[in-house]
């Protein structure tokens, strides 16, 4: 069946899409909000920092659920959950009780529900296509979360102007649609681990056949036992990827990659706001990201053609280390939208990346374990990477701050770039 026609995955990725929209509404939204109601910037980036915050705290505990529960009970319970979280922004505002710690709390519980539904959601990708058609889904799937990251920020502007009250019932509106979908899609429940097999019926004769079974069938147990032994644990998705070399590797290389990332946005803005760029101007120019990654939604396949996994992947991270400059030279938005769409170009191709030599090499039984613990490692850095970034421009301008910033990220290549078993590496058959 056509990916088109495949009325499942296309009805879950619509609502992931309204979700993910809803999230980027919210995420702009709430700080603008706070902003106007307190004026302090601290406050305004405390809701994205205890969003992320809550989000690797239970990352860990939301994958250990999608191996251990039924997946789309979990997906619809987390959907529900934000739900009412969104709804009661507008309620709270109508009633005059709304507050900055409600907007917290919100901030909260929206990152817990994204800990517990984003593994499920690619889990659920999997069960719903086949899987010579996987590559073709993901990439479409970046395509989602790129024009939702392009149209949530000024969709948010837009609904807060027309009144306080009406970018948090649109995100209720998106969290609906999300719902709705996870309770009409019906996908695969998560699969049971395989029993050790025992010697089948067939008739043998003499010692040797029957040491032969013996022998094989207790091969299998011990392997089973193995199996059991590491899939055992909240902890057991960090240990399989902290067991390989390669993945060890892979996932630093990405870690820095976010944790600096994370970090450009800021000076950006403020060197944008020296050269006198208005705010619409501004976000115009951090669309570059977003628009980049929709346009490298259509070269996945072609770029992990042209490379194995890891010299794709060091060549995406060396390639964005001189654009962190390119910011400083002239052109001011325009410059920063085009450096912005040059970055987001190589992101669609490292997710799928990811999702091809991790994920899909893993039992099934430790997918979610090991789908939130790569989540978690690579988001656990960006807290750290926007607080860093807010100190160092308190001591240097925001030209000296990209430089450092790309210096760094070079500095954290070198190792992983002299790494021959990640240079070598090649996709999985």
């Amino acid at each position: 069946m056509p990916l088109r026609r495949n009325l499942r995955f296309q009805l879950l990725w619509g609502g992931s899409a309204a979700g993910t929209l809803g999230l980027h509404v919210s995420d702009t939204a709430y700080p603008l909000l706070l902003l106007a109601m307190t004026g302090s910037s601290t406050l305004a980036g405390a809701f994205g920092a205890l969003q992320i915050g809550a989000s690797v705290l239970c990352g860990v505990h939301g994958g250990s659920v999608a191996d251990r529960y039924d997946r789309r009970r979990v997906l619809i319970a987390a959907d529900s959950v934000r739900l009412l979280a969104a709804l009661s922004v507008p309620l709270a505002m109508a009633l005059g009780a709304f507050s900055v710690v409600h907007a917290l709390l919100v901030a909260v519980v929206i990152g817990a529900t994204i800990a517990y539904s984003g593994p499920v959601r690619l889990l659920a990708v999997r069960s719903v296509v086949a899987p010579e058609q996987l590559r073709q889904a993901l990439a479409q799937d970046e395509a989602r979360m790129s024009g939702a990251g392009l149209a949530g920020p000024p969709l948010a502007g837009l609904l807060l102007g027309a009144g306080r009250a009406v970018p948090f019932l649109g995100a209720a509106l998106a969290s609906l649609l999300s719902l709705a979908a996870s309770c009409l899609v019906r996908f695969p429940r998560r699969a049971e681990p395989a029993a050790p097999k025992t010697p089948s019926g067939t008739a043998t004769t003499g010692t040797a056949a029957t040491g032969t079974a013996a022998g094989e069938a207790a091969d299998e147990a011990a392997a089973g036992e193995a199996a059991a032994k590491e899939g055992s644990g909240a902890l057991a998705g960090f240990r399989h990827l902290l067991a390989d070399r390669t993945l060890r590797a892979t996932l630093t290389v990405v870690f820095g990659i976010n944790l600096v990332g994370s970090a450009v946005v800021l000076p950006v803005i403020v060197l944008l706001r020296e050269r006198g760029v208005p705010s619409g101007g501004i976000g115009l120019a951090l669309a570059g990201e977003a628009v980049g990654a929709m346009a490298g939604a259509l070269l996945v396949s072609r770029l992990h053609r042209l490379a194995g996994p890891g010299a794709l992947l060091l060549a995406v991270a060396w390639y964005v280390v001189p654009l962190f400059l390119a910011p400083l030279l002239p052109g001011g938005a325009v410059t920063v939208f085009a450096a912005l769409f040059l970055m987001g170009l190589g992101v669609p191709a490292l997710r799928v990346m990811i999702d091809i030599l991790v994920f899909q090499q893993v039992a099934e039984e430790l997918r979610g374990r090991v789908i939130a613990a790569t989540m978690t490692l690579f988001t656990v850095g960006m807290p750290a990477g926007m607080f860093g970034s807010g100190v160092l421009l308190d001591h240097v301008t925001p030209g000296t701050a990209l430089t450092v910033l790309a210096l760094l990220l070079a500095l954290g290549l070198l190792p992983a770039t002299f790494d021959r078993t990640l240079c070598r590496a090649v996709w999985p058959a």
